[in-house]
């Protein structure tokens, strides 16, 4: 009898244990928290995109400048049905930041024939 499998090689599992922010009532105080799965803006680096449901069919998106973000969260990643991970984050922003929300939608007439 041969042995037709041979064990592999696992990857390295790194788990990041939470570390609290320093001052926790005062992130409160002068932030607001937004979860999502971060994405690079396309053009400028300056900027995140926060995708709020990566999976829902009614999805949007928020974009914040770096600067603007004081504290980020890791949360656990979701898994879509072919396997691949997202990374799912927590990011604190500066209360009164200026920041983009956009919802996509199809264009539609909407007025009965």
């Amino acid at each position: 009898m041969t042995i037709s499998t041979f064990p592999q090689a696992s990857q390295k599992l790194e788990i990041q244990g939470y570390k609290q922010p320093c001052d926790n009532a005062g992130l409160w105080k002068n932030h607001v928290p937004f979860s999502g799965s971060p994405q690079k803006h396309p053009y400028n680096p300056q900027i995140i995109l926060l995708v709020a449901d990566p999976y829902s069919s009614n999805t949007s998106y928020f974009e914040f400048n770096t600067s603007d973000i004081s504290h980020i969260e890791e949360l656990p990643n979701i898994v879509d049905p072919e396997g691949q991970t997202i990374t799912m984050v927590r990011i604190w922003v500066k209360k009164s930041s200026a920041a983009v929300r956009c919802t996509p939608f199809i264009v539609e007439d909407t007025r009965r024939p």
